[in-house]
């Protein structure tokens, strides 16, 4: 019985992405630079805040004006109440706030801090104070990054975009799936046997987000320059789901 085995690289030389910037041909280059070449099954795992930048999600606080909740949640959670109006524009809801963090639920259905709104690694600015937003929709970031690389190349790879989220009951952060293309995100084992012939009867395995886990081990979370990740060795035969169906459906959610 051959050993199973995963092997994960992370991309030498990614210039600073900028508005605009394509994504694919960044990656291509960062293969080319590694001495590879990208291959049918190959994942490719690219850090938020590159796609974000890319698809110009970057806002200057002084273009933002707080609403009265905004200021009042300003107080509250001594914050830039500019930045707080940011948060309540890009969530549905607010679950819960103390000084420093409101954590909410964002438009797109994450539960997290702060709506993932971050100024780190945003770049510098001489007269305006920068924030950078997610994706507008993450999964259509895979999907024509995924396309972009067919046409580049003619390879057959998946994609996802992944970020560092805390979670509920455990200290740190760890690497979670925005966005998902070409991979079952959400992999279903219900009705396959255990090692004593027993069906596995509620077992769903988060498969981006364990493979978004493990490529942030070397995108790192500070100044390393390493945000796209090549993942190869993974092995799935299950149809396409994109990352939307890792998000607990609210009836179900037992921590809310």
């Amino acid at each position: 019985m051959a050993p199973r085995s995963l092997s994960l690289f992370a991309l030498p030389g990614v210039p600073l992405v900028q508005p605009g910037d394509d994504i694919a041909t960044l990656i291509v280059e960062g293969v080319t630079r590694a001495g590879d070449t990208l291959r049918d099954g190959d994942i490719i795992v690219i850090a938020q805040k590159i796609v974000s930048k890319s698809e110009d999600r970057i806002v200057a606080l002084e273009s933002v004006t707080p609403s009265d909740r905004a200021v009042e949640l300003a107080r509250e959670t001594d914050k830039d109440a500019r930045l707080v109006e940011l948060i309540l524009s890009e969530s549905d809801q607010v679950l819960r706030y103390r000084r420093g963090v409101l954590i909410v639920v964002h438009r797109l259905g994450f539960v997290l801090a702060n709506a993932g709104i971050d100024r780190s690694n945003v770049g510098p600015d001489e007269t305006r104070e920068r924030v950078l937003l997610l994706p507008r929709d993450p999964d259509a970031s895979c999907v024509q990054i995924r396309s972009n690389l067919r046409d580049l190349c003619g390879v057959n790879v998946a994609v996802v975009v992944n970020d560092s989220l805390g979670r509920a009951w455990r200290n740190g952060t760890t690497g979670v799936a925005l966005g998902a293309a070409g991979l079952p995100a959400l992999l279903d084992l219900r009705g396959q046997e255990d090692l004593f012939g027993r069906p596995l009867e509620a077992t769903q395995l988060g498969l981006a987000d364990e493979i978004s886990s493990a490529a942030s081990l070397l995108q790192g979370q500070a100044d390393e320059g390493t945000p796209i990740v090549v993942v190869r060795g993974m092995d799935f035969t299950d149809a396409p789901l994109d990352a939307g169906t890792l998000i607990r459906n609210i009836e179900d959610d037992l921590f809310r």
